[in-house]
């Protein structure tokens, strides 16, 4: 099983400079939101190569709170590598149930998601607002996080 590198791995300025290459929207997270939530005791930071993920278990709930991987180095298995380890460390931490929200038009993004379990659980409308266009709908995705078959 795959682990979590300490949340230091990467340093949150250049974290945020990869989500900045990565977003427009919703808008790309500063290195100072970064820092934030990675001081959080309930925040966790998986990295790949050309990545890095960012998720939250409280209770018996995970967030997947943003993924990013270099425009570059798509389509190589690193997204699908970390949320299959997001949720290995969601299941450590005794979660029940994974979530994430997406922008309706990210295809790419829903289909990743879509081939690591997770499924539509709702639409919220207008969720994510754009300078000069128009609102984008969020999909919100759930997963359950099953346990680990028992070793024979």
């Amino acid at each position: 099983m795959s682990t979590a590198l300490p949340n230091s791995a990467m340093p949150a300025a250049n974290m945020a400079a990869l989500h900045a290459a990565c977003f427009t929207t919703p808008r790309p997270w500063t290195g100072e939101e970064i820092a934030s939530l990675l001081a959080s005791p309930h925040v966790f930071a998986l990295f790949a190569p050309s990545g890095f993920l960012l998720g939250r278990a409280v209770a018996d709930e995970a967030e997947l709170l943003t993924l990013a991987i270099d425009p570059a180095a798509r389509r190589q298995g690193q997204a699908r590598d970390l949320v299959a380890r997001f949720l290995d460390r969601a299941r450590i931490c005794a979660a029940q149930t994974a979530f994430l929200e997406v922008t309706a038009d990210n295809t790419a993004a829903i289909a990743l998601y879509h081939a690591c379990g997770f499924r539509p659980a709702g639409l919220r409308r207008a969720y994510y607002h754009r300078v000069g266009a128009a609102a984008l709908d969020a999909v919100v995705m759930s997963c359950p996080v099953l346990p680990q078959p028992a070793e024979i």
